[in-house]
């Protein structure tokens, strides 16, 4: 079986160094943010389908996420930015991992040719959003004297979710609605006693098999 780790990093690498020199090149400064940001979100998606390693594919999709955090935040929206930070890297991507990790693993999942399809497809799906947006939408070029100023949204966002006449009434609710959906998932995933009381009309030898299965799982 033909080695390709060393060939794909190798790969990886030169594209990441290539999209930082094509953005300090470009734009200076910002324009390296943008092109760290960009390899690492492009660099570690395709790292988290490559990998057969959980922790590993867990750990680049992390760094997928804060790829798109810093595209955010070049945008001047650190709200967002900041939300994906707490949200999918600290929430999300750590009920991935241990839904990942509980799961019984296949094998066959991540063969070559499964993930050469799969990248495929996406490519062939993204191109064709992309050529359906580039005909539609009229994209317009402001000289850089007449760009806006970077603001922040965070106190504009902050009013909205606390001012009594916008959404602090959506904001309580929406939290109420998860707090009551994770006790329930809890409670669903919780196994009770009665799960493991042996039936009366089991034999003898299925019950002591039962219960050696009980203490070993107390």
């Amino acid at each position: 079986m033909v080695d390709l780790q060393k060939p794909f990093y190798g790969g990886l690498t030169l594209f990441f160094v290539a999209m930082l020199g094509w953005g300090i090149s470009s734009a200076g400064a910002p324009g390296l943010a943008f092109g760290f940001s960009a390899a690492l979100t492009l660099g570690g998606s395709l790292v988290c389908i490559w990998e057969r390693s959980v922790v590993r594919s867990a750990f680049s999709l992390m760094g997928t996420f804060v790829g798109v955090a810093g595209l955010f935040i070049l945008l001047g929206a650190d709200f967002v930015g900041m939300a994906q930070i707490l949200i999918y890297v600290g929430g999300i991507l750590a009920l991935l991992l241990f839904g990942v990790m509980l799961s019984p693993p296949d094998m066959e999942e991540r063969k070559l040719s499964r993930v050469a399809g799969g990248l495929v497809l996406m490519g062939a799906a993204v191109a064709w959003v992309s050529a359906k947006v580039a005909a539609t939408v009229e994209w317009a070029q402001l000289p850089k004297d007449e760009l806006p100023e970077m603001t922040t949204s965070v106190h504009d966002i902050g009013v909205g979710f606390i001012a009594p006449d916008k959404y602090v009434v959506a904001f309580e609710l929406a939290a109420v609605l998860l707090t009551v959906a994770l006790v329930a998932a809890v409670y669903i995933a919780r196994r009770k006693m009665a799960d493991f009381e042996p039936a009366k009309d089991i034999p003898s030898k299925d019950i002591a098999g039962k219960e050696a299965a009980m203490k070993e799982i107390a």
